[in-house]
């Protein structure tokens, strides 16, 4: 992310003012260039660093789920957070990358006969994380903007015309029934309350005028006339269109696949729902890549038995490989959940309405009381038929560095694009991931605001098993060879992907800040060779 850069400067010695807390931390000499250490002032733990000679200091927990940020990766000014590789200008404390959204407070530093001096503005003791400076709509100022689709990149585009200072119209539009919110928690906490997932609250889009139409769909978007016609029967016009209305996703194409209790997991009400359906039930999940996993992950101490369905031979096969499969399988079989893979459901059957038992192509008959079905998505583009919008085969929205579609002021977004990934010798992808879709939405903002922006991000995603996370940055499609250091016995392992002899992406159990150190370098086109992969000096990895 760019960002507009003010340092933390030190300041003449003087006496405390009355308004701030200020305290020796460390003397001059105790930090060398490049390192980072924490440090307390006023009970709050504040990071210390030192860059080109320079001090900084800023808040010390990732402002997008805490993690301590000493432990990160700290490269230049750009610190990344070791659990999920959001980063942060040490000098101003701007956020630089998601998934964090907020920036961190930055404190002021001086350095006085030999000893370095923190202070924090008392009015911000205790307080985390900082909004960016964001501007409102300006009296007189027509030019709307509109968001279709309340996710990630609606979101993160809405804001950073903000921070941009755009002051025309802002207008998110979503079928949901609920503000923008973490979609990424739904099949980890799937008792969510949804007022404890949202990303802002309504204060926050009053306060900004972002507007935000809940219940809403487009129904198709007429790109000459520049306006859209909605499920409600309204027609609204805009002068620059953001798509990002996602994926949904795929159902079973079987009979019986009507029955109650068959279940498919895409908002918070769906979470809740399998949730009190999954209680001392007996469960049987289909498919075997993230969401199936983490939701057969999630419902080990609910359901009285567990069982999963995977059409390949191991879990993940197509994105971690092989040798992550195996140890998340055997994680979970550990816990006691059945494995049927290289299989595939041929029939869900009922009694009274209700699924009780799943018929296999191998023959088994799985007796259950709830299915729920992860096998994948389709994109939400139907609304796009018969417009000028190009589309790929598979209907997903095809859009240029800069986010942009074939038609003029329209911009696409989030799991609904396909795109140019520069790690990838700009090779077209489609990611369905969180942090990506930010970066989309932060890139079509910026070049709505005519600040020609090419997208540079490198893919980061989680995910969460038996409360372990296994993080992955790059994009491993097509890799040969992998370098493993660690053990998948212990549950301890870096996973670093080759192709034509050079790392391209990498993956990750309690191996922390690893995954962090690939993406730093992968985002800033430093090369990682085999050679470097595979040598037994892990001092670039910068492992805490």
């Amino acid at each position: 992310m760019s960002v507009t850069k003010t340092p933390c400067v030190e300041f003449p010695g003087s006496e405390e003012s009355s308004e701030e807390v200020t305290e020796v931390v460390c003397l001059e000499s105790d930090l060398q260039d490049g390192q980072m250490m924490e440090v307390e002032v006023g009970r709050q733990t504040v990071l210390l660093a030192r860059t080109e000679g320079k001090y900084s200091a800023i808040g010390n927990q990732c402002t997008h789920y805490g993690a301590p940020l000493s432990q990160g990766v700290l490269s230049g000014h750009r610190l990344y957070c070791p659990w999920h590789g959001s980063c942060f200008n040490v000098l101003t404390g701007d956020v630089e990358e998601f998934p964090g959204m907020d920036c961190l407070p930055c404190h002021k530093v001086k350095i006085q006969n030999s000893k370095v001096y923190v202070s924090i503005n008392k009015k911000t003791l205790g307080k985390e994380k900082r909004i960016k400076n964001m501007g409102a709509a300006v009296p007189g100022v027509n030019h709307t903007i509109m968001l279709l689709g309340g996710g990630a990149a609606s979101l993160s585009c809405a804001e950073i015309l903000r921070q941009e200072h755009f002051g025309g119209r802002i207008i998110i539009v979503t079928k949901d029934d609920l503000l923008p919110y973490d979609k990424t928690r739904l099949s980890k906490v799937m008792n969510v309350e949804s007022d404890s997932i949202v990303l802002r609250k309504s204060e926050f889009f009053h306060q900004y005028d972002i507007e935000v139409w809940l219940r809403k769909e487009a129904l198709s978007v007429d790109t000459d006339r520049k306006s859209v016609t909605f499920n409600d029967g309204s027609v609204h016009s805009y002068d620059q269109l953001l798509i990002s209305t996602g994926c949904r996703a795929k159902g079973l194409d079987v009979p019986g696949r009507k029955l109650k209790n068959v279940m498919m997991l895409e908002t918070p009400e769906d979470a809740r729902r399998i949730h009190s359906a999954c209680v001392g039930a007996n469960v049987v999940v289909v498919g075997t890549s993230f969401v199936g996993m983490e939701v057969a992950s999630y419902l080990i101490d609910k359901a009285i038995g567990i069982t999963v369905i995977g059409s390949s031979e191991l879990p993940y096969q197509n994105t971690l490989g092989r040798e992550i499969g195996k140890v998340t399988m055997m994680m979970l079989s550990e816990k006691g959940v059945k494995f049927h893979m290289n299989d595939n459901v041929m029939e869900v059957r009922g009694v009274k309405g209700e699924v009780n038992e799943v018929v296999l192509k191998s023959g088994k008959v799985i007796p259950t009381d709830v299915l729920i079905v992860g096998i994948g998505s389709y994109p939400n583009s139907q609304f796009l038929q018969g417009s000028k919008v190009k589309m790929d085969s598979k209907n997903f929205v095809l859009v240029d560095k800069f986010m942009r579609t074939n038609v003029p002021d329209v911009f696409c977004g989030g799991d609904l694009a396909i795109f140019p990934l520069v790690m990838a010798k700009n090779h077209l992808v489609n990611i369905g991931h969180w942090q990506m879709a930010q970066a989309h939405g932060r890139i079509a903002a910026l070049n709505m605001m005519n600040n020609a922006t090419e997208l540079a991000s490198v893919p980061f995603y989680w995910t969460v098993l038996l409360g372990k996370t296994i993080r992955y940055a790059g994009h491993g499609e097509g890799y040969t060879e992998i370098a493993i250091k660690g053990t998948f016995e212990e549950q301890k392992f870096l996973v670093l992907y080759i192709k034509e002899d050079v790392v391209i992406a990498a993956a990750s159990l309690n191996y922390d800040p690893a995954v962090s150190a690939v993406a730093e370098r992968l985002v800033t086109g430093r090369v990682i060779t085999k050679k470097e992969a595979q040598s037994d000096d892990l001092s670039w990895l910068q492992l805490s």
